[in-house]
């Protein structure tokens, strides 16, 4: 059933696109109005994109649970707001601005929480004290230091009492040891 549904979007896709082709370049904007724009058209072809994944593994749905979901202020006044997909448990919609996008949970070995929209090439990490979304495309960070109410508990918690170095650790090591005779 599920396939019928996916085929039967893709040709109303295809549709779409050979209506858009036999347009005549030269009509003024006006008279293409009814028809979608090229965004809305890869909007749609990444959601049917995403829904034609595997089925989430129970691993990938634990990690969903534990995502931090609402309204998330970034640094620079920026802001992520991010909302369980109702339609499908696991998924999440993704806004930063204009831009939204349609992430799901990627299992990690460092045990961040890591979710992803492999077509437009975004990550969302979310770490204890902070998360932030990268562009694979573009090679940089588009949000940094988003916060939940709770990420911004440990952020401070983190501030008082910091944490150990991972450097610590090999300096101890290194320490030259007492010869006993």
């Amino acid at each position: 059933m599920r396939s019928i549904t996916i085929t039967m979007t893709m040709l109303a896709l295809g549709a779409v696109v050979c209506a858009n082709a036999q347009t005549p370049p030269h009509k003024p904007a006006a008279a293409l109005e009814g028809k979608p724009a090229h965004r809305e058209i890869r909007v749609l072809a990444r959601n049917i994109a995403a829904e034609a994944r595997a089925p989430l593994t129970s691993a990938e749905i634990d990690i969903a649970a534990r995502v931090h979901v609402g309204t998330l202020p970034c640094e620079l006044g920026q802001t992520v707001v991010l909302s369980p997909d109702a339609r499908q448990p696991g998924y999440f919609t993704l806004r930063l601005g204009a831009n939204g996008y349609r992430v799901s949970p990627e299992e990690t070995t460092t045990g961040a929480i890591r979710l992803e929209d492999k077509a437009a090439g975004i990550v969302w990490l979310q770490l204890a004290n902070k998360s932030m979304l990268m562009s694979q495309k573009l090679g940089r960070r588009l949000a940094d230091e988003c916060q939940s109410p709770l990420q911004a508990q440990v952020a401070q918690a983190m501030r008082v009492n910091p944490p150990p170095s991972v450097l610590d650790a090999v300096i101890q090591a290194d320490a030259p040891k007492a010869v006993v005779d």
